[in-house]
């Protein structure tokens, strides 16, 4: 077999999301820099595919292919992808790479690293060693426990950035999965430390696409419902916090909430709509202010932001909610962690004191412990590729 290792991933499906992008271009980038060939593979269903006024379109007319095209292009990824289109009938044909080129990619792939099952069909069935790599830890483990959707059939091998799931501690089920437990990766000759800035951002989503979920008597919720626990942080702290947040216009109470408090609010499609303004904004930043979802927080599942991964490597210090972080990385300098709101303010004066200090330890954070070179063979070598 050759070298060559197969990311699946929704770019395309997700087109203008610049943070959701550089999930799967560590990866990409990450393994290619180990010297292996890499092909991302993504996958649409028609009604997906829009123009750009929002209308639906074929495929190759989209604004998806054209964003994602765009990206791999930039990359030095042009003849590296497929889009995978699913059609009538349950088969699929592709765009990008020809699908029969595709298929024999895939058939002599030494892995399928499968990010969240979004691919599936005769290009999973093809791959030799197909590896779920779950980063949303907790929900689907619940959906499956729960019979309500089986998120891991048809896989060989299972990872998380969860890296406490499967511990006594942590209440997500492992689903009777043998899980191995990795962070994310950054790219660290793509994310070079970058000085000033003068406020707390971040980047995210206000809900997302998941739904709070009800398991064993206990509800494990979304980012909203720990955001607003600590929406008073910039006024208590006096500092400067901006935030390019997705949430939707009739979210009247909460915007107005945020406003009141001193949150001065980014569009998140114009400062982080592709993978070079998101890193300017990251990299324009002092330093992250990071809330996580309700899921991650309450499970103390040991999960990581990519996002906050990539502060990190920026030299721009984390202020993160605490999600059973403790033992997995340093805390205290360059990365400081809060579950109370006074806490969290605490943490902002801290950083804002000596962000010179802090950003300096936070690089050498990213460069123990996320490094793309250290990360992705470890994690190969527990796939048996190495």
């Amino acid at each position: 077999m050759s070298r060559t290792a197969i990311v699946g991933g929704s770019v395309a499906q997700r087109a203008h999301y610049g943070g959701h992008t550089w999930v799967f271009l560590q990866y990409l980038l990450g393994l290619q820099d180990l010297g292996w060939d890499v092909l991302l593979v993504d996958r649409m269903q028609p009604e997906m595919c829009l123009d750009a006024s929002g209308n639906p379109c074929p495929l190759e007319s989209s604004v998806n292919l054209k964003y994602l095209d765009d990206v791999m292009r930039r990359f030095g990824l042009a003849d590296s992808y497929a889009v995978l289109l699913d059609e009538d009938g349950g088969g699929q044909r592709s765009a990008g790479m020809p699908r029969e080129r595709l298929l024999e990619r895939v058939e002599a792939s030494s892995l399928l690293l499968n990010l969240n099952g979004h691919i599936a069909g005769e290009v999973l069935e093809r791959a030799p060693l197909r590896v779920f790599l779950d980063i949303d830890p907790g929900f689907g483990h619940m959906w499956q426990e729960l019979g309500l959707h089986e998120m891991f059939r048809d896989h060989h091998a299972y990872v998380t950035v969860g890296e406490n799931v499967g511990k006594a501690e942590c209440p997500i089920p492992t689903c009777g999965i043998d899980w191995i437990a990795t962070p994310q990766p950054v790219v660290l000759d793509h994310w070079p430390p970058r000085s000033g800035g003068n406020a707390f951002t971040s980047v995210g989503a206000w809900r997302g696409p998941s739904a709070p979920i009800e398991y064993h008597g206990e509800t494990y919720g979304l980012r909203v419902h720990e955001f607003r626990k600590f929406v008073t942080v910039p006024r208590e702290s006096g500092e400067a916090f901006e935030v390019a947040l997705d949430i939707h216009s009739a979210e009247v109470k909460d915007l107005e909430l945020l406003r009141e408090n001193g949150w001065t609010l980014a569009d998140p499609f114009a400062v982080a709509g592709d993978p070079w303004s998101y890193q300017a904004y990251v990299q324009g930043s002092m330093a992250e202010f990071m809330v996580a979802k309700n899921m991650y927080v309450k499970t103390g599942s040991g999960w990581f932001s990519d996002r906050s991964a990539c502060y990190l490597a920026s030299g721009k210090p984390v202020l993160a909610q605490d999600t059973g972080l403790e033992g997995l990385y340093p805390t205290g300098e360059g990365l400081l962690t809060f579950t109370t709101l006074e806490e969290a303010v605490a943490g902002a004066s801290e950083i804002a004191s000596d962000p010179r200090r802090h950003g300096e330890a936070a690089r050498a954070i990213a460069e123990e412990f996320f490094d793309s070179s250290k990360v992705l063979p470890r994690l190969l070598s527990r796939l048996g590729v190495a």
